[in-house]
């Protein structure tokens, strides 16, 4: 039989860009990324031109100017005549050094509440609700600001720890002192640094990232372990003891470094008005901290415990058959399946929590906001060029964190056959 010929395809012409199903939805596309290129660029000309009109230049020059005023507390070296530049990054390092800080104790925070109200003792699981529907409830900025209140005023000045009979005393084998200018701890210190070469943005300090280098590496040979160890319960069926090469993995070279540098903790000491040696934790920094863990782990629990309702009551009373204790079954059974519900609106706080820092600004946290976004404008007059650089920290910090976490729940996902 002879087979039938396939019908003659129309020739193209412009009509079918917006007649033809084929071409018509990235036609669409096409004309709305012009249009809002087009848009973008008159929105650049007509503030460079305002901008000129009024006597001033669309540049980021003044990043390079003498900032004129200290900042505290600082993670790298700065002083007053240190450049704009040098105290946008400082104001970065406190804006990661806090979210860090908070996402870590906000997830823990929210992980024990979560479970905890959906414990069997009627108590325990009232109170967890009180948490959670009176933290969640409240601005973060009030919780901030609360903290940092009790901080300043309910806490002993430095002049209550002198004297024979003095009315505060310090606490853990007196090496902690806690005050109204905040809370003192026992620092790192070095025998036998490695010294601060100059770079680009000032002094860098090779101790610290001789010891973040260090536990890179070992997390690197940590993983070949765990990856070896895979290789071989998969071979044979027996997956070998890998925890106490990790805790040597970990371990050795650190204690190694560690006392090369000739590592010891400095202890504050009253001297004269003040604290002086150790590790400050200032007031703002302690509010700021506390206020968005308190806060952000009071969603996080809900997260928690949405996810493990969604686990099948099954799959606790087949643990429970083969003998685990409920302690075991939630976190061998129950967490490693609630994580795929649990991560993705814990991306969300994460990033919430990062963007929250900026309410750093009412209890005097030196962070990205009260630097460049603050202190930088006023001084310089560029407010555009300053918000502008200042969303694109942001921006790219969340892309970073949104990332990362993606990752993380990619890995942790429900695999589908």
């Amino acid at each position: 039989m002879a087979m039938k010929s396939a019908a003659p395809r129309e020739p193209f012409h412009l009509s079918m860009l917006f007649n033809d199903t084929r071409y018509r939805a990235r036609s669409i596309q096409v004309i709305a990324f012009i249009l809002l290129v087009l848009a973008a660029a008159w929105l650049v000309d007509n503030t460079i031109h305002n901008l000129a009109a009024l006597g001033k230049n669309f540049s980021f020059g003044f990043l390079w100017s003498t900032a004129g005023y200290d900042i505290s507390p600082h993670a790298i070296e700065y002083s007053s005549t240190s450049t704009h530049a040098r105290a946008a990054i400082v104001g970065l390092l406190n804006t990661l050094i806090v979210a860090a800080m908070a996402c870590v104790t906000a997830t823990v925070l929210g992980v024990l509440a979560g479970v905890l109200r959906l414990s069997n003792n009627w108590i325990v699981a009232r109170l967890m609700t009180v948490y959670v529907e009176s933290f969640r409830n409240v601005p973060a900025l009030l919780w901030i600001v609360f903290v940092a209140a009790i901080m300043s005023q309910a806490m002993p000045t430095p002049s209550a720890f002198r004297g024979d009979n003095p009315t505060a005393s310090m606490i853990l084998w007196h090496s902690v002192a806690v005050t109204n200018r905040g809370i003192y701890l026992p620092g790192p210190d070095f025998s036998h640094s490695l010294g601060q070469p100059s770079s680009a943005f000032g002094a860098l300090d090779l101790n610290y990232t001789a010891i973040l280098g260090t536990l890179a590496l070992s997390l690197l040979a940590h993983r070949s372990l765990v990856r070896h160890a895979q290789r071989i319960q998969s071979a044979s069926g027996q997956r070998p003891a890998t925890w106490w090469k990790s805790l040597c993995v970990f371990a050795l070279p650190m204690i190694a470094l560690l006392y090369a540098l000739g590592f010891h903790l400095e202890y504050p000491a009253l001297r004269g008005l003040n604290f002086t040696g150790g590790l400050l934790l200032r007031n703002s920094f302690i509010a700021l901290w506390i206020g968005l863990s308190v806060y952000s782990g009071a969603f996080i629990a809900e997260n928690v415990r949405s996810g493990i309702l969604a686990i099948s009551r099954g799959q606790t009373e087949a643990a429970h058959a083969l003998g685990l204790s409920p302690g075991r079954t939630m976190r061998l059974v129950i967490l490693p399946q609630a994580l795929r519900i649990i991560v993705p609106p814990l991306i969300s706080q994460f990033l919430d929590i990062t963007k929250n820092t900026s309410l750093g600004l009412a209890v005097g946290y030196m962070d990205l906001r009260s630097t460049l976004g603050g202190i930088t404008i006023n001084q310089t007059g560029r407010e555009l060029e300053a918000m502008l650089l200042m969303m694109l920290i942001y921006v790219s910090i969340s892309l970073i964190i949104s990332g990362i976490m993606n990752v993380y729940n990619s890995r942790v996902r429900l695999q589908e056959r």
